[in-house]
């Protein structure tokens, strides 16, 4: 079996995170889907992943630099399904127990510390709440944990195995 280099893995990871990105774009241009400030803080975690991917690929780093990105990648994504869950759980309430929809994430990012829009936007709200679209029985939040968990395993892998002797 030929040998798959963590460059490779890192490589395939960057372009899997580019294409979640440029489908939640066409969701958001094309099917018109607004997207939640939960929404937003995944897609950011994507992009984080992604990019710091792209960014180890180049850069090739030996055992100790790999182990760094990958952690960093790893929390990105974990980031990601974090803001995931929490809107899968949001989903879940009945309509009584949704909270009221606030101001804008812009607004919160113009007048607010970060620390504090981080907590208002994890609290969520009415519109963090509403399925707007799903496929295959789950919507767009247990989408992005089914591919962030594997995309996690996959820098795991990537970066914790051992190199080939030369």
């Amino acid at each position: 079996m030929a040998y798959l280099s963590s460059r490779l893995l890192l490589l395939l990871l960057s372009v899997t995170c580019l294409a979640m990105i440029l489908i939640a774009l066409m969701m958001e241009h094309w099917l018109m889907l607004e997207p939640c400030p939960l929404c937003i803080f995944q897609r950011v975690g994507v992009i984080g992943a992604g990019t710091l991917a792209l960014i180890a690929a180049i850069h090739n780093p030996h055992r100790l630099g790999l182990r760094i990105y990958g952690t960093l990648i790893g929390l990105s994504l974990l980031g990601s399904v974090v803001f995931a869950i929490r809107q899968l759980w949001l989903q879940s309430l009945p309509a009584d127990q949704v909270p009221a929809c606030g101001p804008s994430l812009e607004y919160l990012m113009d007048v607010l510390p970060l620390t504090e829009v981080l907590t208002i936007v994890f609290s969520g709200d009415g519109s963090c709440a509403e399925v707007a679209w799903s496929f295959l029985g789950l919507s767009i939040p247990a989408w992005v944990i089914v591919a962030c968990l594997p995309m996690m395993a996959l820098t795991i892998w990537a970066t914790m195995r051992p190199r080939p002797q030369q």
